[in-house]
């Protein structure tokens, strides 16, 4: 099996400007967040965004990165909206198209089977079809009715972040839910998988059912080794969401300067650098415990 192992610059080096990208995980959990960031130290811009969202949709919105947001919702769990997200949708800053998390599945879903859309009752007597006027309904042709089509969404990449990684791309959750990681990279044309760390192959199954091996390396053009990569966003059961730094995160979102100082003490250098910056902060409430 090849060898799959990247760094994330190297990652977003093979990215470019206006492609469309898939981003998994689930609103704050299971962020590719490291992968986030080195797309916010590059010069990548005019970006289609793809997403269930969480702070991956309010970092790139808040360097100007989307040109579209393609979503389900965006939302940090435990506070209701992401406020740059916010922000952008408000003042128009960035076009959107919101679909029911249901129908952003089946997007997915058509574009890993490479059909054009599929048929759906999801949005059927919603304001889904006034906010998407270019959906399309579908005659039944086997009896009476019309469905939603959905639209196939096609990826150029996807970024996902998963518990456990082998070299060659096999992937692993283990905490409760796998979301829809599998069908961002199935639906994209190259599909990059951060991981809080890299085994053995046969350790992804030692001690966890082999279904846990979710995304199969036939889809994985990269793997990345990053400890604490989600973060702020949870990685059970590596950790959970770092609720006061994700407080932290929508208190500097509020103001101009109180954002500019937020850049400069955890975005303005590397990953190894935001690593250490948050564990910094943490040092003190560890001693006080």
């Amino acid at each position: 099996m090849r060898d799959k192992r990247m760094t994330e610059d190297e990652v977003v080096s093979r990215l470019r400007s206006g492609m469309t990208i898939g981003v998994g995980g689930w609103g704050s959990r299971r962020k590719p967040m490291s992968l986030i960031r080195a797309i916010l130290r590059s010069d990548l811009k005019d970006l289609t965004v793809v997403t269930f969202g969480g702070p991956d949709v309010g970092l790139l919105c808040a360097a100007g990165k989307v040109r579209k947001l393609v979503f389900g919702f965006v939302s940090l769990d435990t506070i209701p909206l992401d406020p740059h997200f916010r922000r952008a949708r408000q003042t128009g800053a960035i076009e959107v198209a919101e679909f029911d998390e249901g129908m952003l599945q089946l997007g997915l879903y058509a574009a890993s089977i490479r059909m054009p859309f599929l048929p759906t009752r999801v949005g059927l007597g919603s304001l889904v079809l006034d906010a998407n006027p270019d959906l399309r309904m579908v005659a039944n042709p086997y009896g009476k009715g019309e469905f939603v089509a959905m639209p196939a969404l096609h990826l150029d990449v996807a970024l996902v972040h998963m518990n456990r990684a082998d070299a060659a791309g096999n992937a692993q959750y283990l905490g409760p839910d796998p979301y829809f990681d599998d069908l961002f990279c199935a639906a994209a044309e190259q599909a990059y998988v951060s991981c809080e760390r890299i085994v053995d192959t046969e350790e992804l199954t030692r001690h966890a059912h082999p279904s846990t091996v979710r995304i199969s390396r036939m889809y994985v053009t990269g793997v990345v080794e990053a400890p604490n990569g989600a973060h702020f966003t949870s990685c059970v059961p590596d950790y959970g969401r770092d609720e006061a730094f994700q407080r932290r995160y929508v208190e500097a979102a509020a103001d101009p300067a109180s954002w500019s100082a937020f850049v400069r003490e955890f975005l303005s250098g590397d990953e190894a650098d935001y690593q250490r910056a948050v564990a910094a902060l943490a040092a003190p409430a560890a001693k006080e415990s």
